[in-house]
């Protein structure tokens, strides 16, 4: 929406009170309370615009069930998405896929298998109704005997570019898990097949679909802010050498070697006793307890993958001298992925991807308050640094990386001296070994700052106070008791001044919205029907974060070229040209 400079200047006028209705969507949290207009999980179609269900539940195969694979299981509103086939070469992944992840409440609260999201009372049940392969092109050469529409893809990310191309060549619409992929020059290949198949392929940037970020946006388009000038983001988390979640437990058989062999063995024999204990005593916690002893069994018998058929390497890393200091097995490289320079994409790929999105989605909004037909403006620069002063070598990735991007401000001019210098600086951390600070972004502007916490909490205070601000939380309780709430504060006392409740189930980082958006979409085809985090927009994230490992690693500033954000355009700062007819080898 536009405003005009007098709507802008009763806004700034009445900051107090604006900062509790239109930014914040007061009409809308009052309605939807009343209305009690839910989607399944989330609160997608009626926030977003999108039907509050589809015709019939797009048919689905889930290619990879790995840690992000399972929370976009756990994510999936029945009402649009119906799972028929899923894929994994990991015995551990496809365990979890059914029966959740029982390692932890948090892990089973976004990972919670198939049988809970469908209501199967077993997993034999659940196999009736779900076929399970192993390799991905199995599902795919298989989609259309199973009655596959779509795929929803989470493997390593070196995967992502060939199993969505070879299930678009197959008929099927795709959502894929972020990064894009590996390159910019795999990203343009799979723009460009989409194009050719017309089918929809997606890109889970979940920022996209966050409540919270969408009532940002609102806030900085109406200019609550002021001019934003400066956007500091961090991803910090506290992982150390022996506790690094990148890091996850092998079997011993299949690494007798590694620093971590006996902790599975060591967790069997513990969780076995305390089975044994609970079972003995009858205590309903027995059930439970059955399920860990039944995952790290699962988690074992990754031992029997056959990893190098698969394509997955072994590798030696030597130091300067030629003495070999590392050696990694296939299947480590299997397990351990995002490690690897070859799979994965290292924090940026991870992480930053998602900030630095987050980070162009407020900027593109701070030209759209000057604009309204604004186009996202594409960074300018990126300069960076990234190391490894934590642990050994037995990874390639970094565990710091920092950097600076620079985005045009409005009214930016590269040939005017005198605007070649309005511009908006991101700067972004990711570090291990510290968990201080969490993640989240701050949001700077003239008449006001913006705080995002972890992706359910957003505080706007008045610029040089403290003491003024409004506070959305997604907090416990509130009138749907045992659910979670999304509330919003007027400064004072929160619990007397709060304008409006609304009750959500766990899904307000956006997984489901996106995911049931995607399946909107797919039933409800043309061309204004199109997922947020479309093809165009996933490669200009792609670019960005992959253009900042480039300058992070080499220790040097990087200048954006407009050619690398268009689909058609050859050019890639990879110097790789894309070539969709590789595929047809």
């Amino acid at each position: 929406m536009y405003l005009s400079p007098e709507d802008k200047a009763i806004g700034r006028e009445n900051f107090n009170a604006a900062v509790g209705s239109k930014p914040l969507r007061r009409e809308f949290l009052e309605k939807a309370f009343k209305d009690d207009l839910r989607s399944g999980k989330g609160l997608g179609p009626m926030y977003f615009g999108y039907g509050t269900s589809v015709s019939e539940p797009v048919r689905v195969g889930v290619i990879g069930t790995g840690d992000e694979g399972c929370v976009l299981i756990g994510a999936i509103n029945p009402k649009y998405i119906a799972v028929k086939s899923i894929a994994d070469i990991r015995p551990y992944n496809l365990w979890r896929a059914f029966n959740g992840d029982h390692y932890s409440e948090t892990a089973l609260k976004y990972r919670p298998g198939l049988r809970k999201v469908y209501g199967w009372k077993s997993e034999a049940e659940a196999q009736k109704n779900v076929k399970v392969y192993g390799a991905y092109e199995e599902l795919i050469e298989n989609a259309k005997e199973d009655g596959l529409e779509a795929v929803i893809i989470a493997l390593p990310l070196h995967l992502h570019a060939p199993a969505a191309v070879a299930a678009m060549k197959a008929g099927l619409h795709v959502m894929t898990e972020k990064l894009m992929a590996h390159s910019v020059h795999e990203c343009k290949e799979m723009a460009r097949v989409a194009k050719q198949t017309d089918l929809l392929l997606a890109t889970g940037h979940q920022r996209h679909y966050n409540i919270l970020y969408d009532d940002a946006v609102d806030m900085i388009r109406k200019e609550l802010l002021g001019e934003l000038h400066y956007i500091r983001a961090q991803w910090h988390r506290g992982n150390l050498p022996g506790k690094d979640s990148w890091r996850p437990p092998m079997p011993k058989a299949a690494k007798p070697d590694d620093s971590l062999a006996d902790s599975l063995d060591l967790k069997l024999k513990s969780w076995s006793a305390k089975l044994e204990s609970l079972t003995r005593k009858k205590d309903r916690t027995a059930a439970e307890w059955e399920k860990k002893v039944a995952q790290v069994r699962a988690q074992m018998e990754d031992a029997v993958v056959e990893a190098g058929k698969f394509g997955y390497q072994e590798l030696e890393i030597k130091d300067a001298s030629g003495k070999l200091v590392y050696a990694r097995p296939a299947i480590e490289e299997l397990i351990r992925w995002r490690l690897w320079n070859r799979t994965g994409g290292g924090l940026m790929a991870e992480l930053g991807s998602h900030q630095l999105d987050a980070a162009g989605i407020f900027i593109h909004a701070m030209h759209k308050a000057h604009d309204p037909d604004a186009e996202k403006p594409y960074p300018l620069s990126v300069a960076g640094a990234a190391g490894r002063p934590l642990f050994p070598p037995n990874r390639e990735v970094e565990d710091h990386v920092y950097c600076v991007v620079e985005f045009p401000a409005p009214g930016y001019d590269r040939d005017d001296p005198n605007k070649a210098k309005k511009k908006i600086g991101v700067q972004y951390a990711s570090i291990n070994g510290n968990g201080f600070g969490g993640y989240g972004e701050t949001v700077f502007g003239t008449e006001g700052t913006l705080l995002l916490e972890a992706e359910n909490e957003a505080m706007l205070y008045r610029t040089h106070s403290t003491d003024s601000k409004t506070k959305v939380v997604v907090a416990k309780g509130g009138v749907r008791k045992g659910l979670p709430t999304l509330r919003i504060e007027d400064g004072g006392d929160p619990e007397s001044e709060a304008i409006g409740t609304l009750g959500t189930l766990p899904a307000e980082r956006g997984y489901t919205e996106e995911l049931e958006h995607w399946a909107w979409c797919i039933r409800n085809r043309a061309p204004e029907n199109m997922p947020r985090c479309h093809p165009k927009l996933a490669l200009g994230d792609a670019v960005i974060a992959l253009v900042t490992n480039i300058a992070a690693r080499e220790g040097r500033r990087i200048e954006f070229q407009k050619e690398w954000f268009d689909p058609d355009d050859d050019e890639t700062p990879e110097g790789v040209k894309p070539d969709v007819k590789r595929y047809d080898v």
